[in-house]
């Protein structure tokens, strides 16, 4: 992903697995994107966190450190949850066990999805994929967009900011 440009990007758990359905690992997720946008790496437009996967809309302001801030996220995340894996669910972290040279487990699908937002139009179809996403059959985590806690439908249709690294797409676009 190219700095200071807005993309819509997903990262999946490892094997499609609903390690995110637990709320302390949203949390983490969430800690990490109020981090990144404290430190001026980031600017989040939109997000949902699904069992599985997250949607982000944002935009990388500059690098942290040697990586981009994605990268930062990530491997922030991954830490986080493996940390609390081993105290709480030692048994869990064995289904994440890989044999790989760099780690000895994997959390975050390689090589997560980014697709460059090159309109207006284009954010706002993908901003109402991320709100509406709660709302498909195969999850049903609520009854309208704005009723699932952990995604900016909410913040969007009452104009709020009820997470302090979410910023409203129309003061950028």
């Amino acid at each position: 992903m190219d700095l200071n440009e807005i993309y819509f990007w997903t990262a999946t758990i490892s094997k499609w697995r609903h390690l995110l359905q637990d709320d302390l690992f949203k949390k983490v997720l969430i800690d990490s994107l109020t981090y990144l946008s404290s430190q001026k790496k980031i600017v989040v437009y939109a997000f949902v966190i699904m069992p599985n996967h997250i949607h982000i809309i944002w935009e990388m302001l500059e690098m942290n450190g040697k990586e981009k801030p994605y990268a930062s996220f990530l491997k922030f995340t991954a830490h986080q949850i493996q940390e609390n894996l081993i105290i709480h669910h030692p048994e869990l972290l064995k289904e994440y066990k890989v044999k790989e040279e760099t780690r000895h487990h994997r959390f975050w699908k390689r090589d997560s999805l980014a697709i460059k937002i090159l309109s207006r139009e284009m954010l706002e179809q993908k901003l109402e994929y991320c709100h509406n996403n709660p709302l498909q059959a195969h999850w049903n985590l609520a009854l309208e967009p704005e009723g699932y806690y952990y995604s900016s439908a909410f913040d969007y249709a009452n104009n709020m900011c009820r997470f302090s690294f979410l910023q409203h797409y129309w003061d950028r676009v």
